[in-house]
């Protein structure tokens, strides 16, 4: 028998402690003291390196000035600020594509793009004061009688730029002129708003609307409506500014003095000299004052320079098939299932939302639309129903076109709405009508009495848009100079639409692609 000892014990337990502790290799904390003691016996037996006389591979040189200190220098900015870029103006973006040939030189022309660049100065220079919260009162019964305003107007801006407004014919480059000037503002100008007149009459009844709906009768909408659209944008461009509604007339005069109270500045295109505008129309007397403001307030020049851009030669392209055979059936749908191959998959009464109604798309995919003349305007769709389809769909076809008579006369109008909304969204078309898309209005050509029938004012009108009797035939369906006008004015547009600059470059998201 063996007997441990209390000196035994400890010795068996110290064997142990250190065994295990090499088998597990725990480490071992260092305290302050070990761990001194570890640096000193490190730096006792540290010795570096020799210097090596080579120099090293990647070592760069370093920069050395005349008294042999190195200097370091100073990083280059790697963006500058927006006032330090060279600015582009209506005149330089002008003479580049005159350079590039995408314009053609015109004096006429050039004159119009100095007035914009003269403006464009202006703006460079010019801050919208802050827009005014404005009151709304109920007028009294005195102030409704003799249309005094329920809330005096700000005095307009000491410093406002005079507005521009451009008149001319179909052809004469309004809309080039205006993109040209919308896409060269000045950076300083954040605020800016380009649109149709249509569109942002539609959105101005919008407000209308919204505004009765929330106050009280008699409440007068325009100033605060005028308020808001003064807060949206500083510069206002409309392009094919019209009026041919009443509604629009009586409304047109004081919502464009309050906005220019608040300081906001308008550059207008037209196609009628201002005293032209709402000629013969209902109660054109309510509107003269409004004649009255633009001939005032805006520098009003003439575009005509003689020169017709659309009369220039161009190749046409195969968008337009007639007469309604099986064959272009065929053909016209073999080209809208090449397109939407690559645009999403094709759906059957796709909806969209318009003030707050839903409109059927008969088929289309993300981007193209496919209906039938009586599902685009056998119903009564608006103006309205037309923008938000070529706002949203690029390319549209429109198939089994009738030759419309004066029965149709419904039909015509909304296919004349239509055609203007195509070209103000820049959208690509491709039609199969039973006849020429350009001669869908006219009469039958037989008729030596319908012949003899057309106006004086039809000759001018064809005249002055370039197009004559073979390319677009005559009519009786319209009768009224603005019905006259909207009729050669589509078929002008028809086409220019059918050639192949408009066909190569419509349909992309560039809605306002610089097209004469």
């Amino acid at each position: 028998m063996t007997i441990i000892t209390p000196i035994h014990r400890r010795i068996l337990l110290a064997t142990n402690r250190r065994y295990h502790s090499k088998r597990l290799s725990f480490p071992v904390r260092k305290t302050p003291r070990r761990l001194q003691a570890s640096l000193a016996s490190v730096q006792e037996t540290y010795a570096p390196p020799p210097p090596s006389s080579a120099p090293l591979q990647h070592q760069f040189p370093t920069p050395q000035t005349s008294t042999g200190t190195s200097t370091y220098p100073v990083p280059e900015r790697r963006r500058r600020r927006w006032d330090d870029l060279p600015i582009v103006t209506p005149l330089s973006r002008y003479q580049e594509m005159i350079k590039s040939g995408t314009l053609r030189s015109d004096e006429h022309q050039r004159t119009i793009v100095e007035k914009l660049q003269a403006l464009h100065d202006q703006l460079r220079d010019y801050k919208q004061p802050p827009v005014t919260e404005i009151v709304v009162r109920t007028p009294s019964f005195l102030q409704r009688l003799f249309g005094s305003q329920a809330e005096p107007l700000p005095d307009s801006p000491l410093d406002l730029p005079k507005g521009l407004y451009l008149y001319g014919d179909v052809g004469t480059g309004k809309t080039m002129l205006m993109d040209l000037f919308y896409q060269t503002l000045p950076p300083n100008i954040t605020r800016k708003s380009r649109v149709h007149f249509h569109a942002f009459m539609i959105d101005v009844f919008k407000r209308l609307h919204a505004f009765k709906a929330t106050n009280p009768p008699g409440d007068d909408p325009v100033l605060p409506i005028a308020r808001d659209l003064a807060k949206e944008a500083t510069v206002v461009c409309f392009d094919e500014f019209q009026v041919t509604d009443i509604a629009v007339a009586m409304i047109l005069r004081r919502l464009l003095e309050c906005m220019l109270k608040f300081g906001v500045v308008f550059v207008l295109t037209s196609n009628r000299h201002p005293t032209q505008l709402y000629k013969n129309g209902i109660q054109r007397s309510s509107f003269v004052p409004a004649i009255d403001l633009l001939m005032r307030e805006f520098d009003v020049t003439d575009l005509d320079s003689g020169t017709d851009y659309r009369k220039m030669p161009r190749a046409l392209s195969n968008v337009y098939f007639h007469p309604l055979t099986p064959e272009h059936s065929t053909e016209i749908n073999k080209v809208f299932d090449a397109l939407t191959a690559h645009d999403g998959p094709v759906v059957q009464d796709k909806q969209i939302e318009i003030w707050g109604r839903r409109l059927k798309i008969p088929e289309s995919s993300d981007n193209i639309a496919k209906f039938t003349f009586a599902e685009l305007c056998g119903k009564p769709l608006s103006a309205a129903d037309y923008l938000e389809v070529t706002k949203q769909f690029g390319t549209v076809f429109v198939l089994d076109v009738p030759k419309l008579d004066l029965g149709q006369k419904d039909l015509a109008r909304r296919f004349i709405t239509f055609i203007d909304a195509c070209y103000e969204n820049h959208t690509k078309l491709f039609v199969t009508s039973e006849v020429p898309i350009y001669k869908i209005f006219s009469d039958d050509t037989s008729s030596i009495q319908q012949k003899q029938d057309k106006t004086d004012h039809m000759r001018s009108v064809m005249d002055d848009l370039g197009i004559s009797d073979q390319q677009i035939g005559t009519t009786s369906i319209f009768t009224g100079e603005e019905e006259v006008f909207a009729f050669a004015r589509a078929c002008s547009r028809l086409i220019q639409m059918g050639t192949k600059e408009w066909a190569m470059t419509a349909g992309h998201e560039d809605k306002h692609a610089m097209i004469l």
